[in-house]
């Protein structure tokens, strides 16, 4: 996923009230991190293929996944926004939710030395 792009998802999922971060995994490589509780993470998309997925982890040990989203390769930023939002982590193949459950927004990570912290490389 592009850097920009997954800036742009990682907003629009905390708009929505879900704990998403940037994911840097390797030189201009990037994903989004979803915080899960129990200490588990989803790194979705950090692999560069065309598909959307999602690796669940603790402590650096896989303990499920999200596998490849159907037609996901055609997906747009807000269809991305709204398959991430609406997946059940509970099990360890996890599932797709019909709707997202609401919550209370967050903040954007960085606050306003968002830009300044970032080396200022976006708009």
């Amino acid at each position: 996923m592009d850097e920009n792009r997954a800036r742009r998802v990682v907003d629009a999922l905390r708009e929505r009230g879900i704990d998403a971060h940037l994911a840097r995994v390797g030189v201009y490589q990037f994903g989004v991190r979803v915080l899960l509780p129990g200490g588990r993470e989803a790194d979705w998309d950090t692999d560069g293929t065309a598909g959307l997925e999602a690796l669940v982890m603790r402590n650096g040990m896989m303990v499920g996944f999200v596998p490849v989203i159907e037609g996901s390769e055609d997906f747009d930023e807000r269809q991305v926004v709204d398959a991430i939002a609406r997946t059940d982590y509970d099990q360890p193949i996890a599932r797709q939710r019909a709707v997202a459950p609401p919550a209370e927004p967050l903040p954007r990570v960085g606050g306003v030395f968002r830009r300044f912290l970032d080396g200022f490389r976006y708009r």
